[in-house]
C-alpha cells in the first residue's frame, strides 16, 4: 500500500514537473514583456509631451493658470489757454473678492517683502492687514470676504497708493479694479464746448466726444499665474505693461472771460424771455477763440439737469439768418468790385421796387441822399439793395462764399453747421435781392465772427481756431498750426469798410455800443425767425450785434445774438451787453486805449 502510494505520488509529481512548470514561465515572461511596453509606452509619451511638448500643451496649460486685470490709462486733461483745467481725471480702484477661492483655505503663501523667500500667512492675519490698510472693522470685512459669492465689492474709490499696497498682500481671492473717475471743477463754464463722458469713460459730446482717442490713452494690465485651487503662484510669473496715459488737450479760451460772457448773455436771455442766446470773443490777430457763451450751459458733472438740446454749442450748431449784419459783406464786395465807395450817395425815398420786388426799412423816412457808409450807420434796406443791385447774381453768390458763408468753420467741436448758401441760379426773384441783407441765407454765428475777422485783419481770413496744443504725459507741448489763410479783400477796401463800422457807431445809429478810451466798429442785425415746426411762418425775431475794437488795430471781434426776445423788436437792443463783453476782453489782454480819432463818415450827402 505505502509502495503504490509512493508510486503514484512520484507519477504525480512528476506530471507536475513535467507538465505544468513551461506553461507559468511563458506567462510570466509574456506579463514581463507587456509590462515593459507599457513602461516604454508611458516613458515616450511623457518625454514626447513634457520634453519635445510638439503639441505645445506645456504651453497651454501656461495660458490656462494665467490671470490678466486692466490697468487703465489716465484720460488727459483739458485746458485752457493758461493751463487750468476744464476737466481731468483721477484713477480709483475698486478691491473685489471672489469669497468662493478667498474661503477655500485657511492659509497662503507670499514672498515676504524685501526677500526672495516664501512665507506662511493665515487667512485670519490676512483679512486682519486688508482691513488695516482699508480701515475697516476686521469683523465687517470678515463678512465682506465670506460667502459664495465669485464678485463682491469690498471697497470702492481707492487711490493708487492704497491699490498698490493691497496687492501686495497677495490675499487669496481678492483683487483690484481700475476705475477712472472725470471731475470738472468750473461746472457749467465751457460745459458746452468741453462736453462729458458717456458710463465714465467714453466721449459723448463736445472736446471731450471728438478728441476721445487722444485723451483716453492706452490701457496697461498686469499677468499672473494661478494654481489649480484658484490661488495666486507667489512664484509664478507676473507682469507688468503699464499704462499709455492720453494727451492733455490745451484750448485757446480764458476762462475768466467765459464765465463772464456766459453771465453776460444768460442776464440778457432772462431779461428778454430769449429761447436761447450766444456770445463769441475772438482774437482777430490769431483766429483763437478766446469765449464762446451759451445760455444754460450744461455741468459736465452731471449733464442731465439741462435739456438735450442745450448740451451743445450754438455758436456752431445754430443756422439762422443773419440780418443786418450781412450788410458789411455787400459793402466789401461793392467797394472790392469798384462799384462803389464808402461816400458813393443814393437816392432813397420810403421804399425802393426793382423787377417787381419792393423793400422798405425798419423806419420810417423821406426821400434822402444817402451815403454808402450812413446805408449802413442806420441799416437801411432801401439802400443797401439799391447799391447791391450794381453786382450780378454771381457776384452776390461768390463773395458771399468767399467771406466764409456756407462753409462750415472746423474747431473741433461735433455737429458744425455749414449754413445754407443756395446757388445764383435756384434763387427766386426776391432773394436775390434779400441775400444782400442777410435774409435767405442762414449761417452760424461763428461763421459771421469769420466774416468780420477777415474785415478786421486787413482782408486776410484765419480759420477759427478752439484747440491750442497737445500736451504728452511727460509735459511736451506740440502746437496745432493754424489752418492756412486766404486774402479775400485788400487792405484798402478792408480799411474803407472799417470805417463804415465805426461811423455807424460814432455818426450811425449804434451809439450804444460806444467805449469810453476805444474806438469801436459794428454792426447790427435783425431777422425773422421761421417757427420750429417749419409750416407755420415767423415766431419772433433773432436779433444781434458784432463788431470789433480798438479800430486803431483791431485785436477782438466779439458778437452777441438772441434768439426770439420777447417784446418789440424795435425796443431791443444788444449794444450794452456788447460793450460789456468787449470792454472786459480789452480789459483781460491790456489792450491800451485808442490814441487816433475815430472814423466819422458822413451819413448823408453833403
Amino acid at each position: 500500500m505505502a509502495s503504490s502510494k509512493g508510486i503514484t505520488v512520484a507519477q504525480r509529481t512528476g506530471k507536475a514537473k513535467s507538465g505544468k512548470a513551461p506553461n507559468a514561465t511563458k506567462r510570466l515572461r509574456l506579463g514581463l514583456g507587456i509590462m515593459l511596453t507599457l513602461l516604454l509606452v508611458v516613458g515616450g509619451k511623457l518625454f514626447f509631451v513634457q520634453g519635445l511638448d510638439v503639441g505645445g500643451m506645456a504651453a497651454a496649460a501656461l495660458d490656462y493658470r494665467m490671470r490678466a486685470t486692466s490697468l487703465p490709462a489716465e484720460r488727459g486733461s483739458i485746458l485752457d489757454a493758461a493751463g487750468t483745467v476744464l476737466a481731468n481725471s483721477v484713477i480709483r480702484y475698486n478691491i473685489v473678492v471672489d469669497q468662493t477661492t478667498n474661503t477655500k483655505t485657511d492659509k497662503f503663501w507670499r514672498l515676504e517683502e524685501g526677500a526672495d523667500n516664501l512665507v506662511e500667512v493665515s487667512r485670519e492675519q490676512g483679512i486682519s492687514e486688508l482691513a488695516a490698510v482699508l480701515g475697516m472693522d476686521t469683523e465687517d470685512l470678515r463678512n465682506a470676504v465670506t460667502g459664495e459669492s465669485k464678485y463682491h465689492i469690498v471697497a470702492k474709490d481707492l487711490k493708487p497708493d492704497v491699490e498698490l499696497r493691497v496687492s501686495d498682500l497677495s490675499i487669496p481671492g481678492i483683487v483690484t479694479e481700475g476705475v477712472s473717475k472725470r471731475v470738472y471743477p468750473n461746472g457749467s463754464v465751457a460745459g458746452g464746448i468741453i462736453g462729458f463722458l458717456q458710463d465714465g469713460s467714453t466721449g459723448q459730446a463736445g472736446i471731450e466726444q471728438t478728441q476721445d482717442g487722444l485723451l483716453r490713452g492706452k490701457d496697461g494690465k498686469r499677468l499672473f499665474e494661478i494654481g489649480a485651487d484658484g490661488l495666486r503662484i507667489p512664484v509664478g510669473v507676473d507682469e507688468l505693461t503699464p499704462p499709455e496715459d492720453g494727451k492733455d488737450v490745451k484750448l485757446t479760451l480764458n476762462s475768466d472771460l467765459q464765465y463772464f460772457a456766459q453771465q453776460a448773455i444768460q442776464s440778457q436771455s432772462d431779461k428778454l424771455g430769449a429761447e436761447w442766446g450766444v456770445i463769441i470773443v475772438m482774437d482777430a490777430k490769431t483766429g483763437n477763440l478766446i469765449a464762446m457763451a451759451d445760455t444754460n450751459a450744461p455741468d459736465p458733472n452731471d449733464p442731465g439737469r439741462v435739456a438735450a438740446k442745450d448740451r451743445g454749442v450754438r455758436s456752431v450748431t445754430a443756422a439762422y439768418e443773419p440780418g443786418s449784419v450781412q450788410k458789411m459783406i455787400t459793402a466789401a464786395a461793392l467797394i472790392e468790385e469798384g462799384k462803389s465807395s464808402p461816400l458813393d450817395t443814393f437816392t432813397l425815398g420810403p421804399s425802393y421796387t426793382v423787377d417787381g420786388q419792393t423793400f422798405t426799412d425798419s423806419f420810417t423816412h423821406g426821400t434822402e441822399e444817402r451815403t454808402l457808409a450812413g446805408i449802413l450807420g442806420w441799416s437801411m434796406n432801401t439802400g443797401t439793395v439799391a447799391a447791391g443791385s450794381r453786382l450780378t447774381k454771381d457776384q452776390r453768390h461768390d463773395w458771399l462764399k468767399k467771406f466764409g458763408i456756407g462753409e462750415a468753420p472746423e474747431v473741433g467741436l461735433p455737429a458744425t453747421a455749414a449754413g445754407i448758401l443756395t446757388p445764383a441760379d435756384q434763387w427766386d426773384g426776391r432773394q436775390e435781392y434779400t441775400v444782400l441783407f442777410g435774409q435767405g441765407v442762414a449761417q452760424s454765428t461763428l461763421q459771421t465772427v469769420r466774416a468780420f475777422q477777415t474785415i478786421a485783419n486787413n482782408g486776410v481770413m484765419l480759420q477759427p481756431r478752439l484747440i491750442d496744443a497737445y500736451v504728452s504725459p511727460d509735459g511736451t507741448e506740440e502746437a496745432v498750426a493754424p489752418q492756412p489763410s486766404r486774402q479775400v479783400v485788400s487792405d484798402g477796401t478792408a480799411q474803407q469798410v472799417q470805417d463804415i463800422l465805426e461811423s455807424a457807431v460814432t455818426e450811425g445809429q449804434i451809439k450804444d455800443a460806444a467805449i469810453d478810451g476805444y474806438r469801436v466798429g459794428a454792426k447790427t442785425g435783425t431777422s425773422e425767425s421761421p417757427c420750429d415746426d417749419g409750416k407755420s411762418g415767423f415766431c419772433g425775431y433773432t436779433a444781434s450785434i458784432v463788431g470789433m475794437a480798438p479800430m486803431d488795430d483791431p485785436r477782438f471781434i466779439v458778437e452777441v445774438v438772441l434768439q426770439r426776445p420777447k417784446g418789440s423788436i424795435y425796443g431791443i437792443t444788444q449794444g450794452p451787453v456788447f460793450r460789456s463783453v468787449m470792454s472786459q476782453a480789452l480789459r483781460t489782454y491790456n489792450v491800451q486805449p485808442s490814441t487816433g480819432e475815430p472814423a466819422r463818415l458822413p451819413q448823408y450827402a453833403k
